[in-house]
């Protein structure tokens, strides 16, 4: 099966099934759900994939034990994402840019995380970047961690299993098979179309308050410099679902 490179050919989802395996899907399904390295990796898609090449034969692996796996392999990255969160604390906040971590991921995450409450852990599986940062911020927030482990496993499956039930689903269907590079394009633009959203909607917030600034600064008082502290970087909120 030849598929569309969305990108470099090393993350091509077909490319790195027939290269690395089972073992390869559970090791990108683990960075991704939890690994500060992982974010950028193709997790609908390889899922989506990893179901169709099995149910046509061109991966030789039983699909309810690869949909298991895949769930356990998601499950824990989530799970090393919360205790690496916990560890860290505020300071991730603080951490500077590289060329594998920016700080806007972890500032979209806070606020996915803040918006959804812990039903983040579930929908956040289906966008890309935010789930690689969602279940740190519930450790830095230091979510209840039996409510955490509830809907991490919840969005382990319904992630995990669904998105590669579906792949063997359609993956028995000619016309998959004959438009296979057009479904796998729409599979990543769907789940791009949340952080667009997302960026669009930060900006008119951005661009509101920045109107609301300007004008209240004409009107009101001209401060001296020595009457406010020097801006800082302020430690994120703790959030409503923190442990008490």
């Amino acid at each position: 099966m030849n598929t569309l490179a969305l990108g470099p050919s090393w993350l091509d989802p077909d490319y790195l099934i027939q290269t690395f395996g089972p073992i390869g899907v559970l090791a990108i399904v683990f960075a991704e759900s939890g690994l500060l390295i992982g974010f950028f990796l193709p997790g609908d898609s390889l899922l989506f994939t990893t179901g169709l090449l099995i149910t046509t034969g061109k991966l030789d692996m039983p699909l309810w034990l690869m949909c298991t796996l895949i769930v356990v392999a998601a499950v824990l990255g989530d799970q090393v994402g919360y205790l690496f969160g916990r560890k860290v604390g505020p300071s991730l906040f603080k951490r500077p840019d590289s060329k594998l971590f920016k700080q806007e991921n972890v500032e979209k995450a806070h606020e996915f995380f803040e918006k959804h409450g812990p039903k983040s852990l579930i929908l956040a599986r289906f966008v890309p970047i935010v789930r690689t940062f969602t279940p740190i911020i519930a450790g830095v927030s230091r979510m209840n961690y039996r409510l955490f482990i509830t809907y991490n496993i919840i969005g382990g499956v319904l992630w995990g299993a669904g998105v590669t039930l579906l792949g063997a689903s359609l993956g028995k269907i000619e016309f998959v098979h004959q438009h296979i590079e057009m479904i796998l394009v729409g599979i990543v633009l769907i789940s791009v179309v949340p952080i667009v959203i997302e960026v669009l909607r930060s900006r008119s917030q951005s661009k509101k308050a920045q109107a609301k600034s300007g004008d209240h600064g004409d009107h009101g008082d001209h401060d001296t410099p020595g009457d406010h502290d020097a801006p800082g970087t302020p430690n994120p909120p703790r959030g409503r679902h923190a442990k008490r």
